[in-house]
């Protein structure tokens, strides 16, 4: 089980020291989110700092044509040695359409192409095939050899895809390399959705699960004090509560009987509470999205929650805390340790 540090995309020499200091904590990779920076270039610097896997996690697939993003995710497989996996997802209608002026219906079929279109243009890269690639939605066939990057000497770059509904994971099942679940995330999501429905696409495409690679971001609530955990709790509240004002997201919430939480939750945004949203997420229901301790058993406790079921534990909290206290990344060494053990 590896155990990862989420951070957004940051300055790059910024990015460049966390990622040495990452790696000196013993954190196996940084997932890169994409919100006002683009993760591919934090990527490029983290790379170049330190030994360890780059994920982008997960960038924004539509505004980019396939051919742009299998450019940056060959090169960046080149320049980490091997050590990249790129991350895409979908975004939501809003952003696609109104910030990128892009095309976004229908998602979940665009992006499974988008997958395919990819895996096709690095066979192209390679000279293993001319690229011809024909789809609902993309359409590939020019590659002078004078604009193409050519082969590289590691292998293709890991293909993840972000899934949140059943459809998405069977489709992850069906061509990704691996998941990246969202962090609204619970043992009996991930055990009753998650797995089942990654198990059902790989089967239809005559795959095997257990290869692709199950990447979970975990909200680690962690001090030796109730105050100190305090701080981590609160902004667990209120990240469930923003994330949970999504509807297509409500199933979380009802699968652990807090039926009627959306919903909750929206009625307080509506009426511009945001205090309010975090109100409604209680202590019941939070305990069901955190892992919570000491630095002393928070490592046995992230391994209990998620063995037999992450490939990779995300730290959501762990850049945030860096951000503001540069020392904080050395207290995760043992933790890091813990999980790298862990089956």
């Amino acid at each position: 089980m590896r155990f990862d540090l989420m951070t957004p995309g940051l300055p790059l020499r910024q990015m460049q020291q966390l990622a040495r200091e990452a790696a000196a904590a013993g954190f196996s990779g940084l997932v890169v989110t994409e919100a006002g920076r683009t993760a591919y270039l934090s990527c490029a610097a983290a790379s170049l700092a330190a030994e360890l896997d780059v994920l982008t996690g997960v960038a924004v697939a539509f505004p980019r044509s396939p051919m742009v993003t299998a450019v940056n995710a060959w090169e960046l497989a080149e320049t980490s040695q091997g050590r990249f996996r790129l991350g895409i997802g979908t975004q939501v209608r809003a952003h696609v359409e109104r910030r990128y002026g892009s095309r976004f219906d229908p998602p979940g079929p665009r992006l499974e192409e988008y997958v395919k279109a990819l895996r096709a243009i690095f066979k192209a890269f390679r000279g293993e095939e001319k690229l011809a690639f024909e789809g609902d939605y993309y359409s590939l066939s020019l590659l002078p050899a004078q604009w193409s990057p050519g082969p590289v000497e590691v292998p293709d770059p890991p293909v993840d895809v972000a899934a949140v509904n059943p459809w998405m994971l069977r489709m992850a099942g069906r061509v990704a390399d691996g998941v990246h679940v969202h962090p609204l995330n619970t043992s009996t999501y991930l055990q009753q959705t998650v797995l089942p429905e990654i198990e059902k696409g790989a089967l239809s495409a005559g795959r095997n699960a257990s290869d692709l690679a199950i990447i979970v971001p975990s909200f680690v609530v962690v001090g030796d004090t109730e105050q100190e955990r305090s701080q981590w709790q609160e902004l667990a509240r209120m990240q469930v509560a923003f994330y949970g004002s999504t509807p297509n997201y409500a199933f979380i919430f009802d699968q652990i009987g807090c039926e009627g939480t959306t919903a909750r939750i929206r009625e307080r945004q509506k009426a511009g509470d945001l205090a309010g949203m975090s109100e409604v997420v209680s202590n019941d229901i939070l305990e069901h999205f955190i892992v919570s301790g000491t630095w002393d058993d928070i490592g046995e406790k992230i391994v209990r929650r998620y063995r037999g079921v992450a490939t990779r534990v995300v730290n959501y909290f762990a850049g945030m805390a860096w951000s503001s206290d540069p020392s904080h990344l050395a207290r995760w060494k043992d933790v890091a340790a813990a999980l790298e053990t862990a089956e």
